[in-house]
Formats: structure tokens, sequence, C-alpha cells
């Protein structure tokens, strides 16, 4: 059994990761963590969250960076569901305690530091964690991710565009000279769990956000390898991701070929599912790790569709993939 813990454990991304952890056969949920100064240390995990009463009893604790090393004793695995410049702050510590850390924050999902000073408001301190970190976007990085101790889980807008976009940017089916345009709209469960008006049933209409300036946007170039222009949406509903991307095709691809490149990539992937014969519904991925895929073609004009759960595809089902993939589990252990 590889004993793990979740730091940021309180928030939404970390009650999803603690109920996968323990209906996992490999994994033993060995502490949950959350900062100093948090209201939820001491509290009961099932206080929080009555769907793991019974299931998730366990208090929740304290973490300063002064007890990393105790908390790290015994420990394989760590999970960072924590804010971005937080993250960046503890991993170094873990890994000098041998410990393989899964960050779902963006601290380390671009090997740019001008990136995170301009997208994340902080001076990224540690370039050569950077070099070793891979990107977990599951289905395309398997390889990489069973190489390192450092695992980036992308984000949940780059992860359902990015399954949508790469097979035909990988096969060389878009034309060149051309952006993607992706608009996308989430629940407002993306926002955390802290209460604001910015996220409140209350307040919240459907409506952009963060238009040209989000930082989803250079992590989508960053590894698609190409441009796009994205444009977010907020929702006034609780989870889930639903995007539709138009693209333009080189010329003369065909939709045989469209096709093949969506067959070649995700045939073998439990978890990505090609619809035929309809468009993703976000009733069908929510409360799943899966990514539902379709697209139509008229000519070379070509419009993606693609939906996840962005609390689970988009950060924690999305960890434990990695998890799973890193350790030698079958992909979809505990997750389905």
């Amino acid at each position: 059994m590889l004993k793990t813990i979740i730091v940021g454990a309180s928030g939404y991304t970390g009650a999803e990761l603690a109920n996968f952890i323990t209906k996992h056969p490999e994994l033993e949920l060995a502490g949950l963590y959350v900062s100093e100064n948090s209201a939820d240390k001491g509290k009961p995990f099932s206080s929080l969250y009555g769907k793991l009463l019974g299931i998730v009893d366990m208090p929740i604790q304290p973490l300063a960076v002064a007890d990393i090393p105790r908390a790290c004793e015994g420990i394989d695995i760590v999970l960072l569901a924590t804010a971005h410049e937080v993250s960046h702050n503890l991993a170094p510590d873990f890994l000098a305690q041998g410990v393989d850390v899964f960050d779902l924050s963006g601290a380390f999902r671009v090997n740019d530091l001008s990136f995170y000073e301009k997208y994340y408001g902080f001076t990224h301190q540690y370039p050569e964690l950077l070099e070793k970190a891979v990107y977990g976007l599951a289905e395309w990085n398997a390889e990489e991710v069973k190489e390192t101790n450092l695992i980036a889980v992308p984000g949940c807008y780059t992860t359902t565009s990015l399954l949508a976009l790469k097979p035909l940017q990988q096969a060389g089916l878009l034309k060149p000279g051309t952006k993607p345009t992706i608009n996308a709209t989430s629940g407002v469960s993306g926002a955390g769990r802290k209460a604001s008006t910015v996220s409140s049933f209350c307040e919240v209409s459907l409506q952009p956000y963060g238009v040209f300036t989000h930082r989803h946007k250079p992590e989508i170039d960053e590894h698609l390898g190409c441009p796009v222009v994205f444009t977010p949406h907020l929702g006034s509903y609780k989870r889930g991701i639903l995007a539709s991307i138009n693209a333009v095709l080189n010329e003369g691809v065909t939709p045989e070929q469209v096709a093949k490149a969506y067959a070649d990539a995700y045939q073998d992937e439990p978890i990505v599912r090609l619809l035929e014969g309809s468009y993703p519904a976000l009733k069908n991925v929510e409360g799943t790790p899966f990514c539902d895929i379709a697209y139509a073609v008229d000519g070379e004009d070509i419009v993606l569709f693609s939906a996840t759960d962005n609390l689970l595809k988009g950060a924690s089902s999305q960890a434990i993939q990695c998890i799973n993939i890193k350790y030698g589990f079958e992909m979809t252990t505990s997750l389905l």
C-alpha cells in the first residue's frame, strides 16, 4: 500500500481526492492537511463533506513548513490541492523528503519563468523543478509521468480543450497559420470553495470572463504546440465544462482522416469517450472521470465539442490517473 497525504484537503478537489484514495486498493489515505490559519483545521473531514461520513472521518491537521519532515514519515505520495504559490513553496520541501509530488495547481505546468510573473503574479524560484516536472495530461504523457517524481496535473479548461484538439494537431490536420477558437463554460465549483459574490448562485449569470487574459490560454498554447483564441465563461451551475472549438482543417483533409486521428489517439484510452450520433452533454460527465468528445466537419471547417467534470477529469480523477500510470496500476483503478 502506498501511503498518501493530501495538502489543501478541505477544498472541493481535496474531497474528491480523499474519496478516490479510500476506494483505491493500492493506496492508503494517511493524512489530511490544511494551512495553519485555516478555519477547517481540527475538524473531522466528514463534517465538511457529509457524503464521506463513515468513510473519511479523520481530523484535518494544520501543516507548517517545519512540520513537513514529520508529515512525510513513511509517506510515498503527496497530493497538493493548494493555491499556485503555495504549491510552488511546498513542493521542493516535499521532494527533499523523497516523496512523489502530484501538484494540482499551476505552479509547475509551464517551463517558462516569465509565464508565472505575467499570469500568476509571483516570481518562480525553481527553474530546475520546471525542467523535471511532467505535464500530467494522462492520455498523452504517460511514459513521461512514469519517469518523474513531480507531476503537474493540468488545468480543467486545458484538459477539456487539449484532449479535443491534440489528435488533429498531432496528425498535422490543422491548417497552418490558423488559430483554433475555444469557447468554454465552467460551473462555479471551478472558483473554489471560499464564499465570493463572483461565484454566488444569486450573482452568477452566464457570462465571459478573463478575455485574452486567462492563464489557461498560454498553458493550452504551450502544450498544444500552436496558439489558440480562448474565451472562458462562467455558468450558473455547480460543475462541469463544455468546450465548443472552431478550427480549420488543412486543404484536402477528409472526414475519414479526422475519424482515424481520433481513433488512433483514443481507441485504447478508457477515460476518453468518442461519441457518434450525439454531442457531449454535461449531465453525462458530471460525477465521472470521463471526457466526452464529438465533432462535425463541413469542408475545411470543423467544430469540436468536449465535456468533462472540472473537479474530476479537470483535477482530481486525472491526478489519480497519473498515480495509476506512475505505479503501474490499471488506468481506471478507483475511478470506475
